[in-house]
């Protein structure tokens, strides 16, 4: 079934889009900053009620605070951050695709490098990043930010290869988590930390890996694949298990669990990544070309763990 809610921001694919309740929101996105070159990575962080997010090729990290709408510099130089993610510990964990590593803040405004070097090599330019309640980091690593100097740094790549790593809670050591990836991006765990999906940019397909007690993952079957022309980059759950994707110049793309494209929001920019945040974790920040978006919806993200 094919139709439209919400004034055509509410396309409706399949009627578990309709009543599933995810068409009984707002009708219409809201502005919160226009004046990106590319925003990407929202994070939105509750003990402060502000969201962060990149704005890759000026080089900064900016803050939208809830309470009063402002939009101030985060950071800046960050390194040419794309994704954001919080650790265990409420400490901001960023993919720095300049600087080519993954970093976390820590309470004093200071940067830990807790990966830049797979066997030695550097990294390409890692991407997003995702966290188990072990302390356990997934990344994706694909070449985006060193194949020109818009996001990053154009430089060849040393591993030779876009991979997902894994970094050790306990050593800090950086495994090869997956490979036979074209363009790695998006990393997410299923709310039961069961499932590694990985949306690959380039090949147009998420994949889904099954998660060892040691963090090894293995599997790797395709979840859902995209229609020629879109390209998937982040992924978040809701609280019903289904998955939201950020799919270039296709809006937003929402699945069943059972890998079934139910519907879709239609954004009038190209989107890059989303994030569930508010204190009811039901507002969906969307990052899209030069803006930033905002839509309070009827569904709710996975719960913060």
């Amino acid at each position: 079934m094919s139709g439209s809610a919400g004034d055509e921001l509410y396309e409706i694919l399949d009627d578990r889009f309709r009543t599933g309740r995810c068409t009984n929101g707002d009708s219409r996105l809201e502005v919160l900053y226009d004046g990106c070159r590319w925003a990407e990575g929202p994070l939105y962080l509750p003990a402060w009620r502000q969201l962060v997010w990149s704005d890759i090729p000026n080089d900064r990290l900016l803050r939208w605070d809830e309470a009063t709408g402002a939009v101030s510099v985060f950071r800046t130089p960050a390194g040419h951050v794309n994704g954001n993610t919080l650790d265990r510990q409420g400490r901001l964990v960023s993919c720095e695709q300049g600087n080519r590593r993954v970093t976390r803040t820590e309470p004093d405004g200071s940067l830990t490098v807790l990966a830049d070097r797979y066997d030695g090599k550097r990294l390409n330019s890692p991407n997003d990043s995702v966290v188990r309640s072990d302390g356990t980091i997934w990344f994706s690593d694909p070449d985006f930010g060193i194949v020109t100097d818009y996001e990053g740094h154009r430089a060849p790549s040393e591993i030779g290869a876009c991979n997902v790593y894994r970094i050790d809670p306990v050593s800090g050591r950086v495994h090869l988590a997956a490979d036979g990836f074209e363009g790695p991006n998006g990393v997410i765990l299923s709310p039961d930390e069961r499932q590694l999906y990985v949306s690959d940019s380039r090949a147009a397909r998420i994949r889904v890996f099954d998660v060892g007690d040691d963090g090894t993952l293995s599997g790797g079957k395709v979840f859902a694949s995209a229609a020629d022309g879109v390209h998937y980059d982040n992924i978040r759950f809701d609280d019903e298990g289904r998955l939201w994707a950020a799919a270039l110049a296709d809006g937003v793309h929402c699945y069943d669990p059972d890998g079934t494209l139910i519907g879709r929001l239609r954004v009038p920019e190209p989107v890059s990544n989303i994030a569930f945040g508010g204190p009811k974790n039901n507002r969906l920040f969307i990052t899209a070309t030069t803006s930033l978006y905002s839509l309070v919806m009827s569904v709710t993200g996975a719960p913060r763990v």
